[in-house]
This record gives C-alpha cells, sequence and structure tokens, in this order.
C-alpha cells in the first residue's frame, strides 16, 4: 500500500512540474513577443479607424531574427483578425489600395536576412470587415544559361523576350573557376534567378496602383551580378496582370531581341 502510495504521490509530483514548467514557457514566450508596428487606419471601409498590430517574437532575449510574426487587426467594431506570418528582420507595413476598390489594403514585407538581400511579402484586405489573402504576384518565370564565348541567354517566359549579355569581361573569373576553358563551357550551367528582392506599391497606369518587383540575375555565384529585372503589376479581375519588364544590366551591354 505505501509503494502504491508513493507511486502516486511521484506521478502527481512530475505531472505538476511538467505543467508548471509549461505554463512558465508560455509566459516567457508572451514576455519575450512584442509590438513591432501599431497603427490606426480605416481598413474596412466603415469610416472608422481600426487598429494595426504587427508583434514579433525574436529567436532568444535580445536578438533581431524574429522566429514569429503575428498580424493583428481589431476593428472598430471590437472583430479580431490574426494571421501567423514567416519568421525574418524588420516587418514593414505600408496601407494602399492595391486592388483599386476603394479601401486602403495591408501590404506587408519582412526581410529573411542573408546575402541575397530577399524578403517576403503579405497582401491582404479587410474589407466589410472580412479577412482576404490577395496574395502577390509570382515572380518573373526567367529560363537562362551561359553559352560558349563568355556570354549568357536570358528568356523571360511571360513575355517570351529573350536578352543576351556580354560576359567577356568576366573571362578569368569564370575561367578561374573552371565554368569555362579557353572559351568554351565545361558544361552547360544556368544563371541564378532570384525570387523578389523588393515589391513595392507604385503607380502603374494613370492613378491607379500596382506593385513593382526586382529580381536579380547573378553568375557564377551570388555576388556575381549581372542584371535586374523589373516588373509591374496591376491587380485586375481578381489577379495579377503583368504590365511591363525591364531588363537593367549592371556595367554591361544587353541586347533585346524579340521571339
Amino acid at each position: 500500500m505505501k509503494k502504491e502510495l508513493l507511486f502516486a504521490f511521484a506521478a502527481f509530483f512530475f505531472m505538476s512540474l511538467s505543467a508548471i514548467t509549461g505554463v512558465y514557457a508560455v509566459e516567457e514566450a508572451n514576455m519575450l513577443e512584442s509590438v513591432i508596428v501599431k497603427e490606426q487606419m480605416d481598413v474596412t471601409g466603415d469610416g472608422k479607424l481600426d487598429t494595426i498590430y504587427v508583434k514579433g517574437e525574436p529567436f532568444e532575449e535580445g536578438a533581431i531574427f524574429l522566429r514569429s510574426i503575428t498580424l493583428e487587426i481589431l476593428s472598430a467594431t471590437g472583430k479580431d483578425h490574426k494571421i501567423n506570418l514567416e519568421g525574418g528582420y524588420e516587418p514593414r507595413i505600408d496601407f494602399k489600395d492595391l486592388n483599386n476598390d476603394g479601401v486602403k489594403d495591408l501590404f506587408l514585407a519582412v526581410n529573411t536576412g542573408g546575402s541575397g538581400g530577399l524578403s517576403n511579402h503579405y497582401l491582404y484586405t479587410v474589407k466589410d470587415d472580412q479577412l482576404t489573402d490577395l496574395t502577390v504576384p509570382a515572380p518573373l518565370v526567367i529560363q537562362t544559361s551561359f553559352l560558349n564565348g563568355y556570354k549568357a541567354n536570358m528568356t523571360i517566359e511571360n513575355t517570351n523576350e529573350s536578352y543576351q549579355f556580354d560576359l567577356r569581361n568576366r573571362a578569368k573569373d569564370y575561367e578561374r573557376l573552371g565554368l569555362y576553358h579557353n572559351g568554351k563551357l565545361n558544361e552547360p550551367a544556368e544563371l541564378m534567378v532570384l525570387p523578389f528582392g523588393t515589391l513595392k506599391p507604385v503607380k502603374v497606369t494613370g492613378n491607379q496602383l500596382g506593385l513593382k518587383g526586382s529580381q536579380r540575375i547573378s553568375g557564377a555565384y551570388n555576388a556575381d551580378s549581372i542584371a535586374y529585372v523589373e516588373s509591374s503589376w496591376l491587380y485586375e479581375n481578381a489577379q495579377w496582370k503583368l504590365l511591363d519588364t525591364n531588363v537593367m544590366e549592371l556595367r554591361r551591354n544587353t541586347t533585346k531581341k524579340k521571339k
């Protein structure tokens, strides 16, 4: 009987300890979470101010990286909307009417860190107090390949436009890396095409707001930047429409040819 009581007390003790530890862990997480952004803006379209919070929980106390980010919209009616976002650095929010319906939307950018200079982007509307994820346009679909003679070709599938880059002044570097041998490719190779590094609200046509994105094209390694490809987008009929593209080569001449 004494043994049974001992086991019962031991089990109760460890269960209590586990529960207390869990409570402290939750409390510690709540203490670490902080409000990064607090704004008041009418985002439902009823003419009353709503309160918008962007909250972040750092990876550890004093860390810059936020392992979790939450967007919270407390509407003037008292309705609470919460969205969990991916972790990152320095979340930023902009209020723009990007779907052109007369009500400001919530556009967020969160740096992901690393040498690529990339960010995650989010777009939401809370018109009529209904939360809707508008998403953002997908990056351009770009096919690339190195060519013999220290050249490279790039085709934007969205527009069927091709560009050729002259990379002869990188010849020594590419030979040293083994990409070329006496101007001939050692094996088929592609350039590095990054997703949107930046995506910003801008006027794209008349007074209509849209988004302008920029993607970096690199060569043999990430820092071997060759060009930036810009694209302009308009939200129309519940989807993103590509308006135009622009290729800006870095310190090189570009030849553009339409297929």
